[in-house]
């Protein structure tokens, strides 16, 4: 009896012994845990140095700077799941909003027309890259970086052009701005001189959860991570893997075309040379929040707390008083023990 009892005692513990190891295996694959744990050692730090940065004001200063970034992060971190970049993504931006003023303002179309013309010029783009990556083989990197000097060019030949100076032609003067202004750049008040937040968060957090269904949800999200993963293992059991790439591409010409309308909306006009350089933002945003860089792993909450990160890096900084020149060194870190962190997560699930 008792020799009996010694053994299902050993079992047992070796059943919660497994159980826990399973447990731990489960919280490890979610990529989204470190970045979280980052995200709130950030934030208490910055609470804690910078008396500014506890107001409410500050935290809408904060998730603003999280959805610019955010917003086009979402659909980077989706093409990154589906195995592929795209570096043009922060100049293509730009060229939505010089096609839509231009059009709107310098050829005198109707600004909603414009509006159209320049989000079928954006979804194009991205169509044409995708098409060309799963065309001809050429890594999208190349691909992507041939398109964003041309488009980059573009801007500026351009703009230059018909303005004679580097910034797109002022929209607020074409009839139907207030529209798009208050659907696009609308500023909710709380209170009398309380703190305004811009209703590009709502619009953020909306894409990071129609994405985040889409992953999880859908047979497409299955598609996407198949795709990334193991295209020609993909290909064999009947995923179109090439459309599906080709889509992420389109997606991420749609999110490029929503963000150029928010930064009209809200400033009038954009500086033709900007953009430039934003891309490596949106793809570090995604790779902290857990995005691998060799596709199939990765979510769009993910890049939602990589954003979060970055508006509270940039926005503490300056409320801290730090030198703000050390920004980029802690971007380059953060991505770098990113990097580490996912795969020594990785081989350490593998183990379990």
């Amino acid at each position: 009896m008792i020799a009996g009892s010694g053994r299902s005692e050993t079992a047992a513990r070796a059943s919660t012994a497994g159980s826990r190891r399973a447990l731990l295996g489960k919280a490890l694959q979610r990529r989204e845990l470190s970045a979280l744990v980052a995200a709130v050692a950030i934030f208490i730090l910055f609470w804690v140095v910078a008396e500014p940065f506890r107001s409410w004001q500050a935290m809408a200063t904060v998730l603003y700077q999280a959805a610019t970034i955010g917003l086009m992060a979402v659909s980077v971190s989706l093409l990154m799941i589906g195995g592929e970049f795209d570096l043009s993504s922060g100049v293509a931006v730009v060229t939505a909003a010089m096609v839509t003023s231009v059009l709107s303002v310098s050829v005198g179309l109707n600004l909603f027309v414009g509006m159209a013309l320049a989000l079928c010029v954006s979804v194009l783009i991205g169509v044409f890259n995708g098409w060309l990556v799963t065309r001809t083989g050429i890594p999208s990197f190349l691909i992507t970086l041939s398109a964003l000097f041309m488009l980059f060019g573009i801007n500026l030949g351009v703009t230059k052009l018909v303005t004679k100076a580097v910034s797109t032609p002022n929209i607020s003067v074409v009839p139907g701005f207030d529209l798009i202004q208050t659907f696009f750049a609308y500023r909710l008040q709380f209170g009398e001189g309380g703190p305004q937040f811009s209703i590009l968060i709502l619009w953020w957090l909306v894409f990071v959860a129609i994405a985040t269904y889409v992953l999880l949800r859908t047979r497409l999200g299955n598609w996407i991570f198949a795709s990334g993963g193991n295209a020609a293992s993909a290909r064999a059991v009947g995923v179109p893997t090439k459309r599906v790439k080709i889509g992420l591409f389109a997606f991420v010409g749609f999110s490029a075309w929503f963000y150029a309308m928010h930064q009209l909306a809200g400033y009038n006009t954009v500086q033709a040379g900007s953009g430039y350089g934003n891309e490596f933002l949106y793809i570090i945003a995604a790779v902290v929040g857990g995005c691998a860089l060799t596709g199939g792993a990765g979510s769009a909450i993910g890049s939602a707390i990589g954003a979060l990160i970055y508006g509270m890096t940039v926005q503490g900084i300056v409320y801290a008083g730090w030198d703000p020149n050390w920004f980029r060194f802690f971007l380059g870190l953060m991505l770098l023990l990113a990097v580490l962190l996912n795969l020594n997560v990785k081989r350490m699930t593998a183990k379990l």
